[in-house]
């Protein structure tokens, strides 16, 4: 079972309400995504740490019905 670019958006809102997310379905199957995200919550943070942040918002979806998930995170400039 696939998951939805909205419902991953939303997750990561939820858990950091400050996000800038952007989903890109990169082979249009709702199983291998792209995502860039922005938070102020990620400052300070190593890149470990920041993934670590986005999984936990996932909540347990990784590696379930979200199969890939590549990430970029950013603190706001």
């Amino acid at each position: 079972m696939a998951m939805a670019a909205e419902e991953i958006e939303r997750l990561v809102k939820e858990a950091l309400p400050d996000s800038q997310v952007v989903i890109i379905d990169l082979a249009g199957d709702g199983d291998h995504y792209a995502a860039r995200i922005t938070s102020e919550a990620f400052r300070g943070k190593s890149r470990v740490q920041q993934h670590q942040m986005v999984y936990a918002a996932l909540q347990g979806h990784m590696g379930g019905t979200l199969h890939a998930l590549k990430l970029e995170t950013l603190s706001p400039k």
